[in-house]
């Protein structure tokens, strides 16, 4: 629960913002979440999640990075670390938290201002990465 705990938070915390969430690199799968949206299932949810991991692992991405391997003659991997996306009505901001080996997901109106979205993702990134080790046994 602390994990949806810091979600809530995030969204709370940043102008316009209505869903944060955390996806675990490895499976694509949503590992916590927040969202004021009440019309997205947890089957969207669970798409929207492979997709962010598509976005930074995914087959195409390791195909360049292999092939940018491939030149340089050494080892060239997870080389996104962040991404913004923008639709007609909503930001999405999404940076890897390599220790953990997941990617948080800011999701956002366009009237948020977007500096102010990259600092907020980026101290969520920090409280997310302390309250995972937390959590470890």
């Amino acid at each position: 629960m602390i994990l949806n705990d810091v979600c809530r938070e995030v969204v709370k915390d940043i102008s316009d913002a209505f869903a944060f969430g955390v996806v675990d690199l490895g499976s694509g799968a949503l590992i916590a979440v927040h969202n004021e949206v009440t019309d997205l299932t947890q089957p969207y949810l669970d798409a929207l999640a492979a997709t962010a991991a598509d976005m930074f692992r995914g087959k195409n991405i390791r195909r360049i990075e292999q092939l940018i391997s491939d030149h340089r003659g050494v080892e060239v991997k997870h080389t996104l670390q962040e991404v913004f996306t923008k639709t007609d009505r909503t930001f999405h901001f999404m940076k890897v938290i390599r220790s953990r080996n997941v990617v948080a997901v800011l999701v956002t109106h366009t009237t948020t201002n977007q500096g102010m979205g990259w600092a907020g993702l980026r101290m969520a990134c920090d409280e997310l990465e302390h309250a995972m080790g937390v959590l470890q046994p």
